[in-house]
């Protein structure tokens, strides 16, 4: 099991960028798909990407397509989420989350860990 902390939410203006940062401890850090989900006031959580144990495959949500980029670093336990172009429409906390095990990458009930989230907020 893996203990994950979220960093680098802040308020910024729209067309700024923002690099998320989620940190993980504990064993198989590697070998887990790892996503990032995000919860707008009054809206359900909802999927914004992920990325398999390696770099080597990543899914996005329609949204985020094209300004978004999702990485990790293995050797740190790190992932990482590049938002470029930010957009009001974007303002949620966003989540880190880890998927021990089978189930979609896009769905929240596949994955198994998840850290306490950290606020973004886009303003006009």
């Amino acid at each position: 099991q893996v203990h994950l902390v979220e960093s680098g939410g802040g308020l910024v203006q729209a067309g700024d960028s923002l690099r998320l940062s989620c940190a993980g401890s504990g064993h198989g850090f590697g070998s887990f798909y790892m996503g990032w989900f995000r919860q707008a006031p009054a809206k359900e959580r909802e999927f914004v990407a992920a990325i398999n144990w390696n770099g080597g495959t990543t899914h996005y949500a329609d949204s985020v397509q094209g300004r978004f980029t999702i990485s990790r670093d293995n050797a740190e336990k790190m992932v990482y989420l590049e938002m470029n172009s930010l957009r009001p429409e974007d303002t949620a906390v966003y989540y880190c989350a880890a998927k021990y095990s089978g189930g979609s990458p896009y769905s929240e009930t596949s994955f198994d860990s998840w850290g306490q989230g950290t606020q973004v907020t886009v303003s006009s």
